[in-house]
């Protein structure tokens, strides 16, 4: 399936995040959250924009409320690019489409 966006959660975050050889851009969002479901088509469409590039995932702070607490997010949405194992950018609320774009492609190069 082209652009899916990759489902990451306290078991698959170390592999899927932090250990990959690309840039990740992860979405922190809950189901119950109005915001997250308002950014979730712009994420999807970074996910097929960046296919092979870049990596796009989500993830569920109401399951891995772990994750979530030892990053300090404490409002959702709030997205972070990682690059190398580190995060390299946050970003908190809704932005537009063309923020998360730019933070991306300055990572890819």
């Amino acid at each position: 399936m082209a652009g899916s966006v990759l489902e990451v959660g306290s078991a698959n975050f170390k592999s899927s995040v932090l250990e990959s050889d690309k840039p990740v851009l992860v979405d922190f969002w809950a189901p119950w959250c109005g915001p997250c479901r308002q950014l979730a088509p712009t994420i999807e469409k970074l996910a097929t924009e960046f296919e092979g590039k870049a990596v796009v995932a989500k993830l569920n702070t109401d399951a891995a409320g772990d994750i979530a607490g030892s990053l300090g997010v404490s409002a959702i949405p709030t997205v972070f690019i990682f690059k190398g194992g580190q995060a390299v950018a946050r970003l908190v609320g809704v932005q537009a489409e063309s923020k998360y774009r730019d933070e991306l492609n300055k990572l890819i190069g």
